[in-house]
């Protein structure tokens, strides 16, 4: 059985947490052999931490996700830090920009609440891009609607620290961007979705080395599980579905795959 990475898993949400033990025992029957659990805030970074000592095979990112970051301190670099100390903690995120759901589209809020709640979102990256540098790791880049600010953050650090482009739905053109930056785009469950063609085009051109595979659990789980919980079992039929499009084997991928997330992440052991 090929083997693969999830690459990408909230194993901290209580989505999981009756029975996180089979959820492990099922991915590693599936051939999943290595699982990334990637925080959202301090907290839940410290969460992922936990779930990492639990589980041999179980690693983790700690950072910021952009959509929380009204609720951060303004500085969050020295809790970071440390927690970026642990052995296993292999990536600082999720971390980047998100533009999609802006303050002005709620009731009662403006356009003076998207730009403070815009220039936070780019405080917070700032500082885990820069701790990033600081420690050795590459970051877990979320990025919706907010291409070009993410791209422009991060180019001071070209070379210090790169970026995996988590869930990655945009266009061939795009991806070309993002690794001309040193840096990776990463594929979901999306890939298998029937009106997700843009996506399966960029899988198809994206050089072997330069993708992973994920799951985002507990979403967007692929066909034939689409509407359910997702769960890191899952990756396998995400990566049945790259294979087909590139027109290569399940082991040449899982070797390309896994490969890649040994480089990406040099504490993944």
């Amino acid at each position: 059985m090929p083997t693969f990475y999830d690459t990408h898993a909230h194993l901290d949400y209580p989505d999981f947490a009756a029975e996180l033990p089979e959820i492990i025992a099922r991915a590693e029957a599936a051939g999943i052999t290595r699982i990334i659990a990637i925080g959202t805030d301090l907290t839940s970074s410290a969460r992922a931490l936990a779930i990492s000592e639990q589980f041999p095979g179980v690693f983790a990112a700690v950072g910021w996700h952009p959509t929380n970051v009204m609720e951060a301190p303004d500085e969050i670099r020295p809790a970071l830090r440390e927690l970026a100390r642990h052995p296993k903690a292999v990536a600082i995120g999720e971390t980047g920009l998100d533009y999609y759901r802006l303050p002005s589209q709620t009731p009662g809020g403006t356009l003076a609440d998207d730009e403070a709640y815009k220039r936070k979102q780019a405080l917070i990256f700032r500082q885990q891009l820069e701790v990033a540098a600081e420690v050795g790791l590459n970051c877990v880049v979320h990025q919706r609607s907010a291409l070009d600010d993410t791209l422009a953050q991060m180019q001071p650090f070209v070379g210090r620290v790169r970026g995996v482009f988590h869930c990655f739905v945009d266009d061939p053109t795009a991806m070309q961007r993002v690794l001309a930056m040193g840096s990776l785009v990463s594929f979901t469950g999306i890939a298998t979705f029937k009106n997700a063609e843009t996506v399966r085009a960029t899988a198809a051109a994206v050089p072997a080395e330069q993708f992973m595979v994920e799951t985002d659990s507990p979403y967007l789980a692929p066909i034939p599980f689409r509407g359910k919980r997702c769960e890191p079992a899952y990756v396998a039929h995400t990566a049945e579905a790259l294979a087909r499009v590139r027109g290569c084997s399940l082991e040449e991928l899982s070797q390309s795959t896994c490969a890649t997330a040994h480089r990406f992440f040099p504490k993944l052991s």
